[in-house]
């Protein structure tokens, strides 16, 4: 005999054989002989043990009297069936059995001396109230639904986990109410169906053991490791959209199938975490839709409609439960959501989260015509559906987000995250259509009203340093030439050798001039189709072997020419631009926390970058100039970091080059418009392009007066408009100035009218490049305000 009950119940159970006693007495009064002698020898053998008929409660009666009982249960357990059938006698939910069928002792015995037979996912909070369920449809009527597939896992001989329906029969069981069975009234009906959660008044209407189960029961057991209907709805949720069936039609009878409900209806909305919205699912054949969201499409967590109800489903993750629509109607502040669901003929449901990872995904809604179909009791079973659920709507997730992923690469390009929802939007938008198709013209994306920075840390004269290391590498090519030349041995070609001679001597002489656009290409072309074919055709001694050998190893694969010199440069010229570009984009992610906004960066002969902030860019946060002007400190300690960077990094480059810093100052807020056909953020309209034609002008500019650049090695040049720009930025520079990171000399001056363009002025400062530690704080606008005051 195999036990482990559970230590309460709302039953003292007594494991009795009196109603079929009461069979056999009948059986001994009948006129048939062998059926009447057969009874009353068993009635005599069971004499001795009136336990039998009045209830056992010591179980060592059982294992002491295994062979008496086998024979009293005889016709229950035939002999002819004993090998097939999977049988024993139980107590129903309790983990109590005895008088296995031959085909259950050989189940159990395989299964191990350790096994422990125990019902799965059954705990005694189920155990207790599925027992006061009984007594609620035995005694008062009512039409409880609690059952649900239990299963034994059953281990083979194997090791492999069989799993066993569980179906019991009670035909011998009867309850009885004692002195101590409180009376039950329809409002605690209705409050036990409402709070399937709450043990303890479960306990409070049922106390422990103020009910009666005598008798017994029969377990039947039968392999199903999947039942039908939840593999039905598994395998049609694991189809791909377009074979699916149609969802609402199969998975709705599937669910009326579980839950036991003629007029069950399903619905799903899925929950958009970023913008707190509950969305409708956008299914091609708009099979399932929603009851939440009747009409709209999509709704904010904080719509009226849903008022507090849908917390319990957001943060504390658990289903919202309405047995009772009317009466849920009545309650203030459920009065909008309680009308919406009535005008739908709902009158009990069930919203109950789809969760992965503690996200909510979606919600998954069960609604009824009927009051009280739906309840926290039946609402158990979803714990069988869910699994199924999580997948399905995890995979739709990451096919809409790569379906919207493909029409902003296609449509647009790779997008800052700063922006990134409303281009989001407008793709959602384009799914939304009843119709998606190539089409659709896609709304352009603006953002209004925002302030711009602008910011470079350029490679000083990096065009002059351009051309004189091409130049050098021309120069040596033609150099080692000239040599190879002097070194051939007279022979048929002597002629042709000279005037090759004196060609190259006059392309040496023509790179002591500034290059012109095409000189490098002319002498490349020269040395492929002149120079090259007798140098592989003309025979040389050993010297002028070795020369043309050291010659071919030092030309590059890709050009066929010197690069030497060059390949330092660029070299160089990538080192700068790769770590100044790191600084940038490390520093940026600490900047978003400011204040979200659009950042972008180019790598050209140093790093340049474009930064907008306004309220259309996060509209979800409340903007305020300091803000702008926090970012604006933020930009300035950058550049003053990217400069010391440079500084210590400088005497490693291969090619020793310098930086010049700039900033530009424009208070004014401007639009940016993305453009479709250039896949670019850009600015909109012909009064902000000004800002467009001062960036693109103002870093070539001189000292007005002068012929000196307005930047300048080593320092940051802030070139502005207004005093009023003049004064903030003078302030952010006394401040970096006292926290040791620009020198103590201010240069102002005014610039040079650029072409449209007149009333500029700049300030120019050093950035402190002997501090060992080239990592200066970054302090916030708060700090200088801290300073100044």
């Amino acid at each position: 005999m195999t036990h482990n009950l559970f230590k309460e119940s709302p039953f003292k159970t007594l494991i009795s054989f009196h109603k079929l006693i009461e069979t056999l007495e009948e059986i001994a009064e009948t006129n048939v002989d062998y059926r009447a002698n057969y009874a009353k020898a068993l009635l005599k053998e069971i004499e001795p043990f009136p336990e039998f008929r009045s209830g056992i409660e010591n179980l060592n009666l059982i294992t002491e009297n295994e062979t008496l009982i086998k024979h009293l249960l005889a016709d229950l357990f035939p002999t002819a069936l004993t090998n097939n059938e999977i049988k024993a006698v139980t107590i129903p939910y309790q983990n109590l059995t005895f008088n296995y069928s031959e085909r259950f002792k050989v189940i159990v015995k395989n299964a191990g001396s350790k096994f422990d037979m125990a019902i799965r996912d059954f705990d005694e909070h189920q155990f207790y109230i599925m027992s006061c369920t009984l007594i609620l449809n035995e005694f008062y009527g009512q039409k409880i639904d609690f059952s649900k597939p239990l299963f034994y896992d059953i281990p083979n001989a194997q090791g492999i986990m069989n799993q066993y329906r569980i179906l019991y029969n009670a035909d011998f069981i009867e309850i009885i109410p004692t002195e101590n069975s409180p009376e039950i009234t329809q409002d605690d009906i209705d409050l036990l169906m409402d709070n399937y959660d709450n043990i303890d008044l479960w306990k409070e209407k049922f106390p422990i053991e103020s009910w009666i189960l005598k008798g017994f029961g029969i377990v039947i057991l039968y392999d199903a490791t999947t039942e039908s209907a939840i593999s039905k709805l598994k395998s049609n949720l694991l189809k791909p959209e377009k074979e699916q069936i149609t969802l609402y039609e199969n998975s709705e009878g599937i669910f009326r199938s579980i839950f036991k409900i003629a007029d069950l209806r399903i619905g799903l909305i899925f929950y958009n975490s970023e913008e707190e919205k509950f969305t409708k699912p956008n299914f091609s054949d708009k099979s399932i839709s929603s009851f939440i969201l009747q009409l709209e499409e999509e709704v904010d967590c904080k719509n009226a409609l849903l008022g507090c109800s849908f917390e319990n489903i957001l943060d504390n993750q658990k289903p919202l439960i309405i047995s009772n629509v009317e009466k849920f109607a009545l309650v203030e502040g459920n009065e909008r959501l309680g009308q919406h669901l009535l005008k739908q003929n709902i009158y009990s449901c069930i919203f109950a989260p789809i969760i992965r990872n503690e996200v909510v995904l979606g919600v998954i809604e069960l609604v009824s015509s009927s009051p009280r179909e739906l309840n926290s009791i039946n609402a158990s079973k979803l714990d069988l559906i869910l699994p199924y659920l999580i997948d399905t709507t995890e995979r739709y997730n990451t096919d809409m987000k790569n379906k919207v992923e493909a029409v902003i690469q296609r449509e647009y390009t790779a997008i800052h995250p700063s922006v990134y929802w409303k281009f989001r939007k407008e793709a959602q938008k384009y799914f939304q259509t009843n119709n998606p198709n190539k089409d659709y013209i896609f709304k352009e994306i603006v953002f209004k009203e925002v302030y711009p920075l602008y910011g470079q840390i350029d490679i000083k004269g990096s065009s002059d340093h351009r051309n004189e290391t091409v130049k050098e590498d021309l120069k040596n090519q033609l150099t080692i030439l000239l040599q190879i030349i002097e070194n051939q041995k007279p022979n048929t070609n002597l002629v042709l050798l000279e005037q090759r001679k004196f060609e190259l001597q006059s392309l040496y002489k023509e790179l002591d001039f500034p290059l012109k656009a095409d000189t490098e290409q002319q002498i490349q072309l020269y040395i492929e189709n002149e120079i090259h074919p007798i140098l592989k055709n003309t025979k040389t001694d050993s010297e002028g072997e070795l020369l043309e050998k050291n010659y071919f190893e030092n030309l590059d694969e890709k050009t066929g020419m010197f690069y030497q010199s060059r390949k330092k440069f660029d070299n160089a010229m990538s080192i700068i631009n790769k770590k100044l570009a790191t600084v940038l984009d490390k520093r940026q992610i600490k900047a978003q926390k400011i204040y979200p906004h659009y950042y972008e960066r180019f790598k050209t002969d140093g790093v340049e970058h474009n930064l907008y902030i306004g309220s259309s860019i996060a509209p979800s946060k409340p903007f305020d100039t300091m803000y702008l002007h926090n970012l604006r400190l933020w930009q300035l300690q950058t550049l003053c970091e990217m400069e010391l960077e440079h500084h210590h990094l400088k005497s490693t480059l291969p090619y020793e080059l310098d930086v010049t810093s700039l900033i530009l100052v424009f208070s004014s807020p401007i639009s940016i418009r993305f453009r479709m056909d250039e896949k670019r953020f850009d600015v909109d309209g012909t009064y902000n392009a000004r800002y467009e034609v001062v960036k693109k002008r103002i870093d070539k500019a001189n000292i007005k007066g002068t012929k000196d650049r307005i930047t300048e090695k080593e320092k940051i040049t802030i070139v502005y408009s207004h005093n009023t720009e003049e004064t903030e930025y003078l302030n952010y520079i006394k401040f970096l100035q006292f926290k040791k990171i620009l020198e103590p000399t201010i240069e102002q001056f005014e610039v040079e009218e650029l072409q449209g363009i007149s009333g500029l002025k700049a300030i120019r400062v050093k950035v402190v490049n002997d501090n060992k530690d080239h990592t200066p704080k970054n302090f916030s606008y708060q700090d200088l305000l801290d300073e100044l005051n």
